[in-house]
């Protein structure tokens, strides 16, 4: 069992950063797919950012340029770097990963990942 946790959520006014990060017991990040999502209330869940095992990431169209996804694989620890944050980013903010190998077209797909953190929130005001 892959255990995740989410930190470094909060409260930011918009155009500013936020960093989150995921620890994850058990795997070694290097041979896992991660990602970050997040949902809104009353909205669906989105992928937002995902990195496979050669370290390829994609981003959402509304985060490119802004977020950046990253692991520090000695940590076991997946970061969320948040800059120029905007109102619609808030949400809460999930980490995933999965053992398998997603094809990167993929890992904004939140089916394709087995494992989930509990999240942590983000708001951004205006």
């Amino acid at each position: 069992q892959v255990q995740l946790v989410e930190s470094g959520g909060g409260s930011v006014q918009a155009g500013g950063s936020l960093r989150l990060s995921c620890a994850a017991s058990t795997y070694t990040h290097s041979s896992v797919c991660m990602g970050w999502f997040r949902q809104a209330p009353g909205k669906e869940r989105e992928g937002v950012a995902g990195i496979d095992r050669d370290g390829v990431a994609r981003y959402a169209d509304s985060v490119k340029g802004r977020f950046t996804i990253s692991k520090d694989n000695a940590k076991n620890t997946l970061y969320l770097q948040m800059n120029s944050l905007k109102p619609e980013d808030t949400a809460m903010y999930y980490c995933a990963a999965d053992p398998q190998r997603i094809w990167v077209g993929y890992l904004l797909t939140g089916g394709y990942y087995h494992y989930w953190g509990q999240g942590t929130q983000v708001t951004v005001s205006s």
